[in-house]
């Protein structure tokens, strides 16, 4: 199954000049809500977001993957849950290792669509950036904590702050459209993420090492943040999915972004939307690319330049509009949402609560 592409350029344009939607327009942004409905994933191209913006940070993270670990374990910050800086790997637990109920939901699923089983944490470092202002006065200060910069990168902020602003303004018009296509005003979801916790969050996973076909480098999980947006990797690996169980290998063609359903949408949509389960795993296309970048004697760290949209972390998350009136509204009560994030990060091991697994 291929995902649609939806350009967002026609909305963009419409919205920039203050035209009323068109029915073409009207229609596409239902092809938005639907397709992150039935699927959680949605495939976009923005023409602020370009190709050489996401090789250009690629490059840059990949230098910064390829240093020693001593260099890298100064920008770590345990006791801010490591929200910002580098998250080293065997520290991220996949919430299948933990979560009785999500292993017995992918136990029933066919045999063809499990997921890989991962054996213990992730093999993949991670860099906490964080994206955009944050309110001067929060009850969830260590989630809006100050940014760690590397030594040795003068490009790096500018570099962070421009990839990651980017794709937070092309989250912002999907969550637009989603918002019409749903029958909320265009603002319902934009509105609620102004000054959110937004992170740029690459991670690093050295196929050198880590490069054997069926190495789990994100084991089976959902996000907790609202939408997450990834530009093309350079090595493939990632499956989601469908809402209908089926797994699917998702390919990003060049200049297109991956925008996935976090689990702050499924609370805003009563479970409408629900938050998209995947995976990445080394597999026969991750191979060749590893064979590919070999020969062509290019770096073997395979990152991925993901943001965590988020909702702010003192609104409230509870069931939008008409879906309040959703019979499934009961499951998803008023809850802060940096309360919800606290809570999602202490299963997955970033909160320093080690979730059951001693």
């Amino acid at each position: 199954m291929e995902l649609p592409v939806i350009d967002l350029h026609p909305y963009l344009s419409a919205t920039h000049s203050g035209d009323t939607l068109t029915p073409e327009l009207k229609t596409i942004c239902s092809e938005v809500s639907k397709t992150l409905r039935e699927t959680g994933a949605l495939l976009v191209k923005d023409p602020r977001c370009s190709a050489l913006d996401n090789d250009r940070f690629i490059d840059m993270m990949e230098r910064y993957f390829q240093q020693p670990d001593e260099l890298k374990r100064l920008q770590e910050r345990p006791n801010l849950h490591y929200q910002v800086g580098v998250t080293p790997e065997g520290v991220e637990v996949p919430r299948s290792l933990v979560d009785e109920e999500m292993q017995k939901k992918l136990k029933s699923l066919p045999k063809e669509c499990q997921p890989l089983t991962p054996t213990g944490p992730d093999p993949k470092w991670r860099y906490m950036w964080r994206i955009g202002s944050r309110p001067s006065t929060t009850k969830f200060q260590e989630l809006n904590s100050e940014p760690v910069i590397p030594e040795g990168f003068p490009e790096w902020k500018e570099t962070m702050d421009s990839w990651g602003s980017k794709m937070v303004s092309a989250i912002e018009a999907v969550a637009e459209m989603a918002a019409i296509g749903f029958g909320l005003p265009n603002d319902a979801f934009t509105g609620l993420m102004k000054q959110g916790p937004h992170l740029l969050a690459p991670t690093g996973s050295d196929l050198k090492r880590h490069g054997k076909e069926g190495t789990v480098f994100a084991g089976y999980h959902y996000d907790l943040n609202f939408l997450t947006i990834h530009g093309r990797s350079r090595f493939p690996g990632l499956s989601i999915w469908l809402r209908n169980g089926k797994k699917v290998e998702v390919k990003v063609p060049v200049g297109c972004l991956l925008i996935q359903t976090g689990k702050q949408i499924e609370w805003l949509t009563a479970g409408e939307c629900i938050a998209g389960m995947h995976e990445v795993v080394v597999n026969n296309r991750t191979l060749d690319a590893i064979k590919a970048a070999s020969q062509e004697n290019r770096s073997l760290w395979r990152v991925s330049s993901t943001l965590f949209s988020h909702i702010a972390s003192d609104a409230v998350l509870k069931p939008l509009g008409h879906f309040a009136q959703s019979p499934l509204a009961e499951n998803y009560p008023p809850i802060c949402a940096g309360e919800f994030v606290e809570k999602e990060l202490s299963v997955i091991n970033l909160k320093g609560n080690k979730g059951g697994l001693q």
